[in-house]
């Protein structure tokens, strides 16, 4: 029988990768969308959203597996954040224990829920992280905290690319700060070896590139010189001058009614210096490994 995966998030960026990728891997795949319905290209469209409790119902019936991708990353209030993250990933989690079919859940958290303390968005993925094992009962909950994700279809680490390859690399935080970057196509190959394992564990499980250590921004700058065959100027922002983009940013959204992307506390997340993780783990219980370094993504272009 063809195992049924229930996917949120499909019509995002990580998520549209996972929907492409699990329809080539022959599971029957049904996915939530706020506007879509139906059947489409291999995929059964249910139409809802996470707090639209009736439609996590019929996502999760009968599924087998539950991938969740979806999430605010962006908001102006800790209380959005925590609306959709925390609450509806709980709210999904309910309906696939109900469902009595599910298997196993997978969460696809981020590596800044480890430092809770840093912005809305961190405090919201740790907090639904720990709703969810505390939820979760004899249900494997598997929790994947991949670092800053790239590849082509991203719009948050594009543009520093392709600065950095015309030879300008703003450097937001400490010149030793450790930076840590993960390929969108390694990370799907981490949910497809997860989907297909025999057996799964519940855990936390952090993913990067390989890079031992990460990068610090000279490195970066001298992965792009020896691509461009150019010198890379890097050029410090100064800490005053993000918060003041992030207040002015806030200011407006509020005019506008856009959830913005820069605030206050998203500065102290990106300017937080120490993101590197460890592969270990995930290696050894899924035997998971990164294929793409950054430095031959951003020879490829493909980013």
């Amino acid at each position: 029988m063809v195992t049924i995966v229930a996917l949120t998030g499909a019509t995002g960026f990580i998520g549209g990768y996972l929907q492409k990728h699990l329809i080539r891997s022959g599971v029957r795949l049904r996915a939530l969308s706020r506007s879509q319905e139906g059947f489409d290209q291999g995929v059964e469209w249910i139409r809802g959203s996470l707090e639209d409790i009736d439609s996590l119902a019929r996502l999760t019936a009968g599924a087998e597996i539950v991938v969740h991708c979806a999430g605010a990353v962006r908001g102006a209030s800790p209380q959005y954040f925590n609306r959709v993250n925390v609450d509806g990933s709980l709210w999904l989690l309910q309906a696939a224990q109900e469902s009595s079919t599910c298997k196993r859940f997978l969460l696809v958290s981020s590596l800044a829920a480890r430092h809770p303390e840093l912005s809305w968005y961190a405090a919201s993925k740790h907090q639904a992280e720990l709703v969810l094992r505390e939820a979760a009962a004899d249900l494997a909950v598997t929790i994947f905290r991949p670092t800053a994700v790239y590849g082509p279809g991203d719009r948050e680490l594009r543009s520093l690319f392709k600065w950095m390859l015309r030879g300008w690399l703003p450097v937001l935080g400490q010149n030793d700060a450790r930076l840590t970057f993960l390929h969108v196509e390694d990370l799907t190959r981490a949910v497809l070896q997860w989907v297909e394992a025999p057996r799964v564990a519940s855990g936390v499980y952090e993913l990067h590139d390989g890079q031992e250590n990460g990068y610090s921004w000279q490195e970066l700058a001298a992965i792009a010189e020896e691509i461009r065959n150019g010198p890379v100027h890097q050029i410090p922002v100064p800490a005053t001058a993000l918060h003041t983009l992030a207040w002015i940013n806030m200011t407006c959204s509020h005019l506008i009614g856009h959830a913005p992307m820069l605030t206050p506390a998203k500065v102290r997340e990106l300017r937080h210096p120490d993101w590197s993780c460890d592969n270990q783990p995930i290696l050894q219980d899924l035997g998971w490994q990164p294929t793409m370094s950054l430095k031959n993504s951003l020879a490829k272009q493909s980013f």
